[in-house]
């Protein structure tokens, strides 16, 4: 080496053979020439050429001087750096040049060559390839660790070749420059910043996107390098993330999407970095810990991710963070559930606890995430959510917000079309998610227009697509309807009778708007617009919309014409979707693309467009029954029992045949019709005939030949077949026929001759079937009709016992155990009453004789003989059908008027029935006939009587009653302004005057001053004042206590000369006086009218009276506590007036009556102050839902239930029947028994009991009203979830009168039918659906749901009624209740009275 260096010094430089000296003077392509063969010579040269390296060692220094690494030719540079590569690689280890700055110089100088790199289609791209090839080969780089600027030269070259990569260069590009940088970082002994910055910025997500093989050059030299590069990588962060100095590196506002592409790269570079995420998360910053959920959303949620396994104190951590108190961090934590689902199943379970509790968020956009994460994992494959997952969408099907409801809405049905239409994943996952259907139908029950339009669209698309072919679509009709539950079945009917008297009012409106114009025109189109905007969303705006609509039609006919076709009864669908069609592009316009008016119209057209049903969707509907009763379908596949199929198929034709009548109006229909009449299954044949019913009106004359074989059927189904297809014949024929008076007299005089008494079991049908003539044609029998009550049915059947019952302490028994006799018994006071309503009129004085037949059953407590033969359950049957009878006839305006004040009293008294069942019963059938607005208001006020009910189902229930006929009085107040002058009879604070009526004479109420029976007279008033003084509208408190004064003034109708009894009526005015006066701050204000007060039941008021005394004891003031009156809708107002956005108009405030230990609607008892609060303290957050889950839905078991001495009361409760609190007939012979008919019986004066008596068995029965005790101790078995009951769509006033009649006979029919006897006593567990069958089915109407949380104090009075644990108490605070809901058709009242399993304790109330 010395010799060598020597010949360095001595300056002589030796080029290869042929090559001449290279200097400035010769030209630059001589100079190209040259280099090229030096080039040659370098390539050839290896390192073991000692003396060539020798020779050739000026040369080497030569071409490093700045003549050639200044050269402004490219050529020549490029020439020179590929010998400079070469020379390195030949004296390696040691460099010719030992200058640092030299050595810098030359690596800056072949860095710059590098850029040559960047266009692969240059003819010198070879040598530049050969150039890096070299230098990475042979490390040359690693020769600047030593220099002091080795940092600089580094950077420089890292930035230089993450410049010129592009998508041009092959594999081995990459490969060598991956090499070159990687040797400097696994080699160096340290990585600067700024060399990490040059990595890292290509990772950042900008960068990323500007150079996608920058950012893979960067991704495999982090993956190359990962072991020696993670700790600078970890100080890095370190520096930044834990220390704050983000002025070490331009990248640290991008150091969490750097953590995020390191994860994906390498998680090992991260090993040490993610704890330092956990303390991030903590942050104080809001800002800070976004970004880092952000960043860990990303990778947990990874599809390769195994971060949570590996990590799970982060993960951990990191769910904490759904419980932020910053919201857009608990939405970005949302947002990731649906990846994590869809990636990571596993972590399904972990995530379900915190999505449960995100569901009931506060923020809207965090409820409507949660729902939109799970129903997007859903839509990928069921398999990745779990049932609880699923749950959560469900109960945001009724959350307070539309937007939240709507996509839950719409998520289950896009997840039921996928699954269960379409069986994507297979049978198991269709039975997975077979409740969906039930539970979006149910949604039809809310009040909010929005939810029903949402209900009927959701139909048509999903559950029903009405784009399927006909015959696929009836199929799928066909097996939806089978497998529906009963209160979905009961949405569907109504949704389908909406849709229908929609298409029934703009066929009105179509008809006035072809009239000439006048004031009673406009009138007349005003109210029709208003009835149609209720049914559109948004009603103050639809309003002038609906106007503008109305104007269109009667201006342009092209329109009318095809909006007629679309409501016309003949309309098929595919008509429908034509005309739907026209319109739309007739009122859209291409200039106004949002047009508000054309979307309310599309509404409009989608309820009244028949897309599903028409002619041929019959026929195919009746081919596919016909299937299931041959046994040609397949109704197993479908998981529907043939039997079921057959019955619910005739049902869903029943329903059609009201809405459709005209589509039936084929000879194949009819044809098939009567097959079904001949089946054995009874349902399957009383379908068909009330199908006949509904749509033979042309049959006679269309279809002769259908008629000469359906008549005889008819007759004979009439004279023989079982009592309610009897019931349906005599209709169809009065219905279909014209020479009906023959036909009813082919069918009456055999049945009138063959009555008798002998053979009880087959005196059924013919009562039956002669009670409806009786009622259908009661001028063509009208003088057989009055021998055959007042001799067979009178003296005959019903004043004779012939058999004696069954001796059993029960109350109450299913109907196949109740004695034909009975059954017959019953059937003639259905006759009796059925013959004065077709009658109408009073003149034969029959009426009265009927009412005193009824009243003396009730009396006699169902035993008219009192010869003591006939069992308890058959003397309860007796007393309901009396009841319910007394009931119709109020309906009659003839026979109201000759009601006496003791028979309404008598009548009212059976709501306190001691039978449970009676009670129930006898309660839906009041709460219908109010609904319908046929019965008078005072029996409105029966209701109050409730307060004294020990079943809290059964007060939970009067209340709903109460709740909704107030309200439907008030709106349809509202709606006919015009009816003011009947104002006495619908005005809801008119039934107090009857509320006190009845309180007065109440038999229990005794003693006048009486502190007990007189907190009981408060809370049966508080019952009913509690609702009406919820609101004071129009100053009605004022009007109340102005009422309660005029009464005060007058005496009682009833017996006016009775001091006792005015003192009686003075001392409950002043309860009713005090309760107004200390919940209301407006009753001193003027009235704003004159109470009338009703004449029969109090005298005219004495104006030479002034009666100022105050009749109550001085210990009852302190009963009254002073506070406003809780909203009317405890239970839930039905039929709320809705404001414009289709919200309640008040908030509704969180109370539960049922929840109390006696929810006897007491302003200050210790349960209610509990179970109550005022909405002003209750923390209304907008995570609530609107109502409370169904019993149905949830399973779980009431816990700890104590048996103990209420179970045992339980037992003995019904072994003896208290005495009856009320007049009682005399004990008088059966010819006594018979003047009845003809002249009032005496009553005697109820005997006073003496304590021994009442301690021991009764010998006669009284009113089994419970004591007071027994409801503080009573224990239901038919115990409720608590919460508030949803709402049945209102009644229409507008109904037919004749499917209101047929209605009641449906009634008449099922008030015996279904009701079953709950065994004695409780064993164990119940689970909570059945235990609460009582509280679903017994409410006709339920009423809407409740928005809000329980009060939180209800849990202590929950576990002090229920004596439940504290944990089940705490569980059933969270719970969410859907009340079942009952729809008023024809069928309903079967189901409606299925009695709960509940037997209601009854004891003594005690005398003095």
């Amino acid at each position: 080496m010395a010799h060598s260096k020597n010949r360095a010094t001595d300056g002589k430089i030796t080029y290869p053979p042929g090559v001449k000296e290279i200097s400035d003077k010769i030209s630059k392509e001589e100079m190209v020439r040259r280099l090229k063969m030096v080039v040659k010579t370098f390539m050839d040269m290896d390192q073991d050429s000692e003396e060539e390296k020798e020779l050739y060692l000026n040369l080497a220094l030569h071409l490093a001087s700045d003549f050639f690494l200044k050269h402004p030719d490219k050529d020549v540079r490029l020439l020179v750096a590929c010998c400079l590569a070469d020379i390195f690689r030949i004296y390696a280890p040691e460099a010719p040049y030992t200058s640092p700055d030299k050595l810098k110089d030359i690596f800056m100088f072949i860095t710059r060559q590098l850029k040559g790199l960047e266009d692969t289609k240059s003819a010198q791209f070879n040598r530049y390839f050969y150039l890096l090839e070299n230098i990475a080969w042979v490390k040359s780089y690693n020769i600047c660790f030593e220099l002091e600027d080795s940092n600089e030269i580094f950077t420089q070259l890292y930035r230089t070749l993450f410049q010129v990569i592009n998508n041009g260069h092959n594999q081995k590009v990459h490969m060598h420059m991956v090499d070159l940088m990687s040797s400097i970082v696994c080699e160096g002994d340290s990585v600067s910043q700024e060399l990490l910055d040059t990595v890292l910025v290509n990772l950042v997500p900008a960068h990323k996107n500007l150079n996608k093989q920058a950012y893979d050059l960067a991704k495999a030299l982090l993956k190359r390098t990962a072991q020696a590069i993670e700790p600078y990588i970890t100080n890095f962060f370190n520096q930044v993330l834990m220390l704050g100095k983000t002025s070490v590196s331009d990248l640290s506002e991008h150091v969490f999407d750097l953590i995020l592409e390191l994860y994906n790269i390498d998680s090992h570079l991260l090993l040490s970095v993610l704890p330092q995420l956990e303390f991030k998360l903590k942050s104080n910053d809001n800002d800070e810990r976004l970004q880092v959920v952000k960043l860990l959303a990303k990778m947990f949620g990874a599809k390769d991710s195994e971060l949570a396994a590996q990590n799970k104190p982060l993960w951990q951590c990191y769910l904490g963070r759904f419980n932020d108190i910053h919201v857009p961090v608990r939405l970005e934590c949302v947002k990731f559930a649906s990846h994590c689902l869809m990636n990571h199943p596993d972590l399904a379970k972990d995530l379900t606890e915190y999505l449960k509790v995100r569901s009931h968020d506060p923020e809207e956009a965090i409820r409507h995430d949660v729902i939109v994460s799970i129903v997007t994992a859903s839509k990928k494959d069921l398999a990745l959510v779990n049932d609880h997952l699923l749950n959560f969408v469900k109960e945001r099907t009724l959350d307070k917000r539309w937007r939240v409801r709507k996509e839950a809405m719409m998520g289950l049905a896009q997840i039921y079309k996928k699954y269960a239409l379409q069986a994507e994943a297979g049978k198991e996952a269709a039975k997975q998610i077979s409740w969906i259907k039930d539970k979006l139908l149910h949604i039809y029950y809310q009040n909010s227009i929005d939810d029903r339009l949402l209900v009927e669209r959701i139909f048509a698309q999903y559950l029903v697509p009405h784009n399927l072919e006909t015959t696929e679509r009836m199929k799928c009709l066909y097996y939806l309807y089978a497998t529906l539950d009963g209160n979905a079945v009961k949405a569907l009917n109504e949704m389908w009778k909406c849709q229908n008297m929609l298409r029934h009012h703009v066929k009105d409106l179509l008809d006035l708007v072809k009239q000439p114009k006048s004031d009673s025109y406009n009138k007349a189109v005003f109210s029709k617009v208003m009835v149609i905007t209720k049914n559109l969303p948004d009603p103050g705006k639809t309003q002038d919309f609906v106007k503008k609509l109305a104007q269109v039609l009667e201006e342009d006919e092209k329109i009318r014409k095809q909006l007629e076709t679309l409501v016309s009864p003949s309309c098929s669908c595919k008509q429908a979707e034509v005309c739907v069609k026209e319109i739309t592009k007739k009122l859209g316009s291409p200039k106004q693309p949002s047009n508000p008016f054309l979307e309310m119209v599309k509404f409009l057209l989608e309820r009244i467009a028949p897309v599903h049903i028409d002619t041929e969707s019959i026929s195919a509907l009746i081919k596919q029954v016909n299937k299931s009763i041959e046994g040609t379908a397949d109704d197993e596949d479908e998981g529907v029992p043939t039997e079921q199929a057959i019955r619910a198929g005739l049902e869903l034709l029943k329903v059609l045949s009201f809405t459709h009548p005209v589509s039936f109006h084929s000879a194949e229909t009819f044809e098939s019709l009567l097959g079904c009449l001949k089946m054995d299954d009874e349902k399957v044949a009383e379908a068909a005939l009330q199908i006949f019913k509904n749509t033979g009106n042309k049959l006679e004359e269309s279809f002769p030949h259908i008629k000469s074989v359906l008549l005889p059927v008819l007759q004979q189904k009439a004279k023989k077949g079982p009592p309610r297809q009897a019931k349906y014949a005599i209709h169809c024929i009065h219905a279909m026929f014209s020479n009906r008076d023959t036909h009813f007299a082919q069918i009456f005089e055999p049945l009138y001759k063959s009555l008798d008494t002998d053979n009880m079991e087959q005196l059924i049908t013919p009562l039956t079937t002669l009670g409806h003539l009786a009622m259908l044609a009661p001028e063509q029998f009208a003088a057989p009709l009055k021998s055959l009550v007042a001799n067979f049915i009178v003296k005959d059947l019903l004043m004779n016992d012939r058999i004696a019952g069954k001796k059993t302490t029960k109350l109450w028994v299913p109907d196949d155990e109740v004695s034909p006799e009975t059954l017959a018994k019953i059937q003639g006071l259905k006759l009796m009453v059925r013959w004065l309503l077709g009658v109408k009129n009073n003149q034969s004085k029959s009426g009265n004789s009927t009412l005193r037949m009824l009243t003396a059953i009730l009396s006699s407590d169902g035993d008219l003989t009192e010869q003591g033969k006939m069992g308890k359950p058959d003397m309860s049957r007796l007393r309901l059908a009396a009841g319910c009878a007394i009931l119709r006839l109020a309906q009659e305006p003839c026979y109201h008027e000759i009601i006496t004040l003791e028979q309404y009293q008598l009548c009212a008294l059976v709501i306190n029935d001691e039978c449970y069942q009676v009670r129930q019963a006898f309660a839906q059938k009041l709460h219908k006939g109010l609904c319908r607005l046929r019965l008078p208001l005072e029996y409105l006020a029966v209701f109050t009587l409730c307060a004294k009910d020990p079943v809290k189902e059964r007060r939970a229930h009067a209340r709903q009653c109460l709740v909704k006929n107030i309200n439907l009085r008030r709106e349809y107040l509202k709606q006919h302004a015009a009816v003011s002058e009947k104002l006495i009879s619908l005005l809801p604070e008119y039934v107090v005057p009857y509320a006190i009526h009845l309180l007065v004479h109440d038999p229990d109420y005794v003693k006048v001053q009486d502190i007990e029976q007189l907190k009981d007279i408060k809370e049966a008033l508080w019952f009913v004042l509690e609702i009406l003084m919820a609101k004071n509208e129009n100053n009605s408190h004022a009007f109340i206590r102005k009422m309660v004064e005029n009464i005060k003034q007058t005496k009682d109708g009833q017996c006016p000369d009775d001091p006792k009894i005015n003192e009686k009526l003075y001392t409950v005015c002043d309860v009713a006086m005090n309760i107004v006066i200390s919940k209301s701050t407006t009753y001193s204000l003027e009235s704003p009218k004159d109470p009338v007060l009703p004449a029969r039941y109090f005298t005219q008021p004495d104006k030479n009276f002034s009666n100022t005394k105050n009749y109550l004891p001085p210990e009852m003031k302190s009963f009254f506590t002073p506070g406003k009156p809780k909203a009317a809708n405890v239970l839930g107002a039905v039929n709320k007036p809705l404001s414009a956005t289709g919200k309640l108009q008040t908030k509704l405030s969180r109370m539960e009556t049922i929840s109390n230990a006696s929810s006897n609607s007491n302003p200050s008892s210790p349960g209610r102050s509990k179970g109550r609060l005022d909405s002003a303290d209750v923390d209304h957050s907008e995570n609530e839902d609107i109502s409370m889950k169904s019993p149905s839905e949830t399973e779980k078991p009431s816990r700890g239930r104590k048996r103990g001495a209420a179970a045992n009361q339980d037992d003995k409760g019904q072994e003896s029947k208290p005495k009856r609190g009320r007049k009682k007939a005399a004990n008088t012979s059966t010819d006594d028994a018979e003047d009845q008919w003809g002249e009032d019986s005496g009553m005697a004066e109820p005997t006073m009991e003496t304590e021994d008596e009442q301690n021991s068995p009764p010998k006669k029965g009284r009113r089994g009203r419970p004591p007071k005790s027994a409801a503080a101790k009573d224990e239901t078995p038919s115990k409720g979830r608590r919460g508030r009951r949803k709402a049945a769509p209102p009644v229409d006033e507008e109904n037919e009168d004749e499917q209101q009649e047929e209605e009641e006979e449906e009634d008449d029919d099922a008030g015996s039918e279904n009701m079953e006897v709950k065994p004695k006593g409780r064993r164990g567990r119940k689970p909570r659906a059945e235990v609460s069958e009582a509280a679903s089915d017994s409410v006709e109407s339920t009423p809407q749901k409740r928005r809000g949380r329980p009060p939180k104090s209800q849990t202590a009075a929950r576990k002090a009624s229920g004596g439940r644990s504290k944990a089940a108490a705490n569980q059933e605070e969270e719970s969410e209740e859907e009340m079942d809901t009952a729809q008023q058709s024809e069928e309903e009242d079967d189901e409606s009275m299925d009695s709960p399993k509940v037997r209601r304790k009854v004891g003594r109330r005690d005398r003095r």
